[in-house]
Protein backbone atom coordinates (compact mmCIF):
# COMPACT_ATOMS: atom_id res chain seq x y z
CA UNK A 1 0.00 0.00 0.00
CA UNK A 2 1.27 3.42 -0.94
CA UNK A 3 -0.15 6.78 0.02
CA UNK A 4 0.80 10.41 -0.31
CA UNK A 5 2.74 12.26 2.35
CA UNK A 6 2.21 15.91 3.37
CA UNK A 7 4.22 18.44 1.36
CA UNK A 8 3.84 22.18 1.79
CA UNK A 9 4.78 22.78 -1.84
CA UNK A 10 2.39 20.17 -3.28
CA UNK A 11 -1.32 19.57 -2.96
CA UNK A 12 -1.94 15.90 -3.63
CA UNK A 13 -3.55 12.98 -1.85
CA UNK A 14 -3.53 9.41 -3.11
CA UNK A 15 -3.72 5.78 -2.09
CA UNK A 16 -2.58 2.59 -3.83
CA UNK A 17 -3.70 -0.88 -2.74
CA UNK A 18 -2.99 -4.51 -3.45
CA UNK A 19 -6.21 -6.38 -4.18
CA UNK A 20 -6.88 -10.01 -3.31
CA UNK A 21 -8.79 -12.63 -5.32
CA UNK A 22 -11.59 -12.29 -2.76
CA UNK A 23 -11.76 -8.53 -3.43
CA UNK A 24 -12.11 -9.19 -7.18
CA UNK A 25 -14.79 -11.83 -6.57
CA UNK A 26 -17.11 -8.99 -5.55
CA UNK A 27 -17.15 -8.00 -9.22
CA UNK A 28 -15.11 -4.82 -8.86
CA UNK A 29 -12.14 -3.98 -6.66
CA UNK A 30 -10.59 -0.54 -6.24
CA UNK A 31 -6.82 -0.33 -6.71
CA UNK A 32 -6.14 3.38 -6.29
CA UNK A 33 -7.73 6.78 -5.80
CA UNK A 34 -6.24 10.24 -5.69
CA UNK A 35 -6.37 13.97 -6.26
CA UNK A 36 -3.79 16.49 -7.51
CA UNK A 37 -3.90 20.28 -7.62
CA UNK A 38 -1.37 21.01 -10.35
CA UNK A 39 -0.42 24.68 -10.48
CA UNK A 40 0.69 26.44 -13.68
CA UNK A 41 4.27 25.45 -14.42
CA UNK A 42 4.30 22.42 -12.06
CA UNK A 43 5.92 19.23 -13.33
CA UNK A 44 3.40 16.46 -13.96
CA UNK A 45 2.69 14.22 -12.19
CA UNK A 46 3.61 15.99 -8.98
CA UNK A 47 5.30 12.93 -7.44
CA UNK A 48 6.81 9.65 -8.51
CA UNK A 49 4.12 7.01 -8.16
CA UNK A 50 4.64 3.26 -7.56
CA UNK A 51 6.26 0.99 -10.13
CA UNK A 52 3.67 0.04 -12.73
CA UNK A 53 2.04 3.47 -12.61
CA UNK A 54 4.91 5.63 -13.88
CA UNK A 55 5.08 7.24 -17.32
CA UNK A 56 7.86 6.40 -19.76
CA UNK A 57 10.23 8.95 -21.31
CA UNK A 58 7.92 9.26 -24.33
CA UNK A 59 5.10 10.38 -22.01
CA UNK A 60 3.16 7.14 -22.44
CA UNK A 61 2.04 4.54 -19.95
CA UNK A 62 0.31 1.13 -19.97
CA UNK A 63 -1.68 -0.11 -16.96
CA UNK A 64 -3.21 -3.47 -16.09
CA UNK A 65 -6.40 -1.86 -14.72
CA UNK A 66 -9.15 0.57 -15.60
CA UNK A 67 -8.89 4.18 -14.42
CA UNK A 68 -11.24 7.15 -14.59
CA UNK A 69 -9.74 10.64 -14.51
CA UNK A 70 -11.92 13.69 -13.86
CA UNK A 71 -10.72 17.24 -14.54
CA UNK A 72 -12.49 19.96 -12.56
CA UNK A 73 -10.21 22.93 -13.26
CA UNK A 74 -7.61 23.83 -15.89
CA UNK A 75 -7.04 22.25 -19.29
CA UNK A 76 -4.74 19.84 -21.10
CA UNK A 77 -4.79 16.88 -23.47
CA UNK A 78 -5.45 13.14 -23.57
CA UNK A 79 -4.69 10.48 -26.15
CA UNK A 80 -4.47 6.69 -26.31
CA UNK A 81 -3.89 3.91 -28.81
CA UNK A 82 -7.58 4.03 -29.78
CA UNK A 83 -8.42 7.68 -29.05
CA UNK A 84 -6.85 10.53 -31.03
CA UNK A 85 -5.36 13.49 -29.18
CA UNK A 86 -8.24 15.33 -27.50
CA UNK A 87 -8.44 18.70 -25.79
CA UNK A 88 -9.46 18.31 -22.14
CA UNK A 89 -11.42 21.08 -20.40
CA UNK A 90 -13.04 21.33 -16.95
CA UNK A 91 -15.92 18.90 -16.56
CA UNK A 92 -14.39 16.29 -18.86
CA UNK A 93 -13.47 12.75 -17.92
CA UNK A 94 -11.38 10.13 -19.67
CA UNK A 95 -11.17 6.38 -19.21
CA UNK A 96 -7.98 4.32 -19.29
CA UNK A 97 -8.22 0.70 -20.38
CA UNK A 98 -5.98 -2.17 -19.27
CA UNK A 99 -3.22 -3.07 -21.70
CA UNK A 100 -3.59 0.06 -23.86
CA UNK A 101 -1.06 2.90 -23.94
CA UNK A 102 -2.24 6.36 -23.04
CA UNK A 103 -0.77 9.81 -22.46
CA UNK A 104 -2.15 12.94 -20.82
CA UNK A 105 -0.98 16.11 -19.08
CA UNK A 106 -2.22 19.59 -18.15
CA UNK A 107 -1.28 22.71 -20.09
CA UNK A 108 1.74 24.36 -18.42
CA UNK A 109 -0.10 27.70 -18.56
CA UNK A 110 -3.15 26.50 -16.61
CA UNK A 111 -2.25 23.37 -14.67
CA UNK A 112 -5.35 21.41 -13.61
CA UNK A 113 -7.16 19.67 -10.79
CA UNK A 114 -7.50 15.95 -11.44
CA UNK A 115 -9.26 13.18 -9.56
CA UNK A 116 -8.69 9.53 -10.38
CA UNK A 117 -9.87 6.11 -9.36
CA UNK A 118 -8.48 2.77 -10.54
CA UNK A 119 -10.30 -0.56 -10.49
CA UNK A 120 -10.50 -4.07 -11.92
CA UNK A 121 -13.10 -6.80 -12.10
CA UNK A 122 -15.77 -8.58 -14.09
CA UNK A 123 -18.29 -5.76 -13.60
CA UNK A 124 -16.39 -3.42 -15.90
CA UNK A 125 -15.34 -6.21 -18.28
CA UNK A 126 -19.03 -7.01 -18.79
CA UNK A 127 -19.89 -3.36 -19.49
CA UNK A 128 -17.22 -3.25 -22.19
CA UNK A 129 -18.53 -6.48 -23.76
CA UNK A 130 -22.06 -5.06 -23.72
CA UNK A 131 -20.91 -1.90 -25.52
CA UNK A 132 -21.69 0.63 -22.80
CA UNK A 133 -18.08 1.82 -23.06
CA UNK A 134 -15.60 1.37 -25.93
CA UNK A 135 -11.89 1.96 -26.40
CA UNK A 136 -12.64 4.68 -28.96
CA UNK A 137 -15.34 6.39 -26.89
CA UNK A 138 -13.10 7.12 -23.91
CA UNK A 139 -13.62 10.87 -23.30
CA UNK A 140 -16.82 12.07 -21.65
CA UNK A 141 -18.31 15.54 -21.24
CA UNK A 142 -20.06 15.22 -17.90
CA UNK A 143 -19.74 18.82 -16.67
CA UNK A 144 -18.35 19.93 -13.33
CA UNK A 145 -20.72 18.12 -11.00
CA UNK A 146 -20.54 18.41 -7.21
CA UNK A 147 -21.93 14.88 -6.75
CA UNK A 148 -19.22 13.38 -8.96
CA UNK A 149 -16.51 15.32 -7.12
CA UNK A 150 -17.94 14.16 -3.77
CA UNK A 151 -17.90 10.54 -4.91
CA UNK A 152 -14.21 10.71 -5.83
CA UNK A 153 -13.36 12.32 -2.49
CA UNK A 154 -15.44 9.77 -0.57
CA UNK A 155 -13.71 6.84 -2.29
CA UNK A 156 -10.33 8.33 -1.39
CA UNK A 157 -11.39 8.77 2.26
CA UNK A 158 -12.64 5.17 2.47
CA UNK A 159 -9.44 3.77 0.97
CA UNK A 160 -7.35 5.85 3.37
CA UNK A 161 -9.18 4.52 6.44
CA UNK A 162 -9.20 0.83 5.34
CA UNK A 163 -11.97 -0.22 7.70
CA UNK A 164 -13.58 -3.67 7.47
CA UNK A 165 -15.35 -4.24 4.11
CA UNK A 166 -13.93 -0.95 2.81
CA UNK A 167 -13.33 -2.54 -0.61
CA UNK A 168 -17.01 -3.40 -1.02
CA UNK A 169 -18.32 0.05 -0.10
CA UNK A 170 -15.67 1.72 -2.27
CA UNK A 171 -16.62 -0.58 -5.15
CA UNK A 172 -20.29 0.36 -4.80
CA UNK A 173 -19.37 4.04 -5.04
CA UNK A 174 -17.28 3.43 -8.17
CA UNK A 175 -20.16 1.49 -9.76
CA UNK A 176 -22.51 4.41 -9.01
CA UNK A 177 -19.89 6.75 -10.48
CA UNK A 178 -19.72 4.70 -13.70
CA UNK A 179 -23.51 4.82 -14.00
CA UNK A 180 -23.59 8.56 -13.37
CA UNK A 181 -20.91 9.12 -16.00
CA UNK A 182 -22.92 7.18 -18.58
CA UNK A 183 -26.05 9.16 -17.74
CA UNK A 184 -24.34 12.56 -17.68
CA UNK A 185 -22.49 11.92 -20.93
CA UNK A 186 -25.70 11.02 -22.76
CA UNK A 187 -27.53 14.04 -21.34
CA UNK A 188 -24.65 16.55 -21.38
CA UNK A 189 -25.62 20.23 -21.14
CA UNK A 190 -29.35 19.50 -21.23
CA UNK A 191 -30.59 22.88 -20.00
CA UNK A 192 -27.29 23.81 -18.33
CA UNK A 193 -26.32 27.47 -18.71
CA UNK A 194 -22.89 29.06 -18.78
CA UNK A 195 -23.39 30.59 -15.31
CA UNK A 196 -24.58 27.26 -13.90
CA UNK A 197 -21.41 25.59 -15.17
CA UNK A 198 -19.31 28.36 -13.58
CA UNK A 199 -21.08 27.95 -10.23
CA UNK A 200 -20.71 24.15 -10.31
CA UNK A 201 -17.03 24.46 -11.18
CA UNK A 202 -16.42 26.95 -8.37
CA UNK A 203 -18.06 24.56 -5.88
CA UNK A 204 -15.77 21.77 -7.00
CA UNK A 205 -12.70 24.00 -6.64
CA UNK A 206 -13.70 25.06 -3.12
CA UNK A 207 -14.22 21.43 -2.09
CA UNK A 208 -10.75 20.57 -3.33
CA UNK A 209 -9.13 23.69 -1.94
CA UNK A 210 -8.78 23.12 1.82
CA UNK A 211 -5.00 22.89 1.61
CA UNK A 212 -4.28 26.00 -0.48
CA UNK A 213 -7.21 28.28 0.49
CA UNK A 214 -7.27 30.17 -2.83
CA UNK A 215 -8.94 33.61 -2.48
CA UNK A 216 -12.48 33.64 -3.87
CA UNK A 217 -11.65 36.54 -6.17
CA UNK A 218 -8.83 34.48 -7.66
CA UNK A 219 -11.19 31.54 -8.21
CA UNK A 220 -13.63 33.83 -10.03
CA UNK A 221 -10.81 35.26 -12.14
CA UNK A 222 -9.58 31.78 -13.09
CA UNK A 223 -13.11 30.98 -14.29
CA UNK A 224 -13.24 34.09 -16.47
CA UNK A 225 -15.85 36.02 -14.49
CA UNK A 226 -15.71 39.12 -12.30
CA UNK A 227 -15.97 38.52 -8.57
CA UNK A 228 -18.99 40.82 -8.19
CA UNK A 229 -20.94 38.92 -10.86
CA UNK A 230 -19.75 35.59 -9.51
CA UNK A 231 -20.81 36.45 -5.96
CA UNK A 232 -24.23 37.74 -7.05
CA UNK A 233 -25.02 34.76 -9.29
CA UNK A 234 -23.72 32.26 -6.71
CA UNK A 235 -26.00 33.72 -4.03
CA UNK A 236 -28.98 33.84 -6.41
CA UNK A 237 -28.61 30.16 -7.26
CA UNK A 238 -27.39 28.73 -3.95
CA UNK A 239 -29.08 30.99 -1.41
CA UNK A 240 -25.77 31.82 0.30
CA UNK A 241 -22.64 33.71 -0.69
CA UNK A 242 -19.46 31.91 -1.86
CA UNK A 243 -17.80 32.87 1.44
CA UNK A 244 -20.64 31.34 3.47
CA UNK A 245 -20.56 28.22 1.29
CA UNK A 246 -16.85 27.81 1.98
CA UNK A 247 -17.48 28.18 5.73
CA UNK A 248 -20.14 25.45 5.55
CA UNK A 249 -17.61 23.20 3.81
CA UNK A 250 -15.13 23.91 6.60
CA UNK A 251 -17.75 23.02 9.21
CA UNK A 252 -18.38 19.65 7.54
CA UNK A 253 -14.64 19.01 7.30
CA UNK A 254 -14.10 20.05 10.95
CA UNK A 255 -16.75 17.57 12.13
CA UNK A 256 -15.15 14.85 10.04
CA UNK A 257 -11.67 15.55 11.41
CA UNK A 258 -12.91 15.69 15.01
CA UNK A 259 -14.65 12.35 14.49
CA UNK A 260 -12.04 10.41 12.49
CA UNK A 261 -8.66 11.80 13.57
CA UNK A 262 -6.69 12.49 16.74
CA UNK A 263 -5.53 15.89 15.48
CA UNK A 264 -5.48 18.64 18.08
CA UNK A 265 -8.07 21.41 17.92
CA UNK A 266 -5.25 23.85 17.11
CA UNK A 267 -4.07 21.71 14.19
CA UNK A 268 -7.60 21.38 12.80
CA UNK A 269 -8.06 25.13 13.11
CA UNK A 270 -4.83 25.73 11.21
CA UNK A 271 -5.60 23.11 8.55
CA UNK A 272 -8.95 24.78 7.85
CA UNK A 273 -7.33 28.24 7.63
CA UNK A 274 -8.95 29.94 10.60
CA UNK A 275 -6.94 32.90 11.90
CA UNK A 276 -6.65 31.37 15.36
CA UNK A 277 -8.08 28.61 17.51
CA UNK A 278 -10.41 31.13 19.19
CA UNK A 279 -11.99 32.11 15.88
CA UNK A 280 -12.45 28.45 14.99
CA UNK A 281 -14.00 27.58 18.38
CA UNK A 282 -16.40 30.55 18.24
CA UNK A 283 -17.48 29.66 14.69
CA UNK A 284 -17.94 25.98 15.53
CA UNK A 285 -19.98 26.64 18.69
CA UNK A 286 -22.19 29.16 16.89
CA UNK A 287 -23.00 26.54 14.24
CA UNK A 288 -23.36 23.44 16.45
CA UNK A 289 -24.03 24.70 19.97
CA UNK A 290 -20.91 22.89 21.17
CA UNK A 291 -17.23 23.73 21.32
CA UNK A 292 -14.96 21.52 19.17
CA UNK A 293 -13.75 19.69 22.30
CA UNK A 294 -17.31 19.15 23.57
CA UNK A 295 -18.33 17.87 20.14
CA UNK A 296 -15.42 15.38 20.08
CA UNK A 297 -16.21 14.13 23.60
CA UNK A 298 -19.91 13.73 22.80
CA UNK A 299 -19.04 11.87 19.62
CA UNK A 300 -16.67 9.57 21.52
CA UNK A 301 -19.34 8.83 24.18
CA UNK A 302 -21.77 7.75 21.47
CA UNK A 303 -19.30 5.06 20.40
Amino acid sequence: MTESTPDKEKVEHYKYLQISPRDKSWGLAVTTAGFQHVRPGDSYPLSLHPSGYTFQENGRRVLNEYQLYYITHGSGYFESASCSRTRIEPGMMFMLFPGEWHSFAPDPETGWNDHWVGFNGSFMDDKIKAGFFTFKNCVFKVGVDEKITNTYLEVLDILSEEKKAFQQIAASLVISLIGRIHYKDLNHNNGETYITRIINQSKAIMKEDFASNTPLGQIAQSLGISYSLFRREFKNRCGISPGQYRLELRLVKAKEMLHTTNMSIADISSRLHFECIGQFSTFFKKKTGLSPLEYRKRDANKN
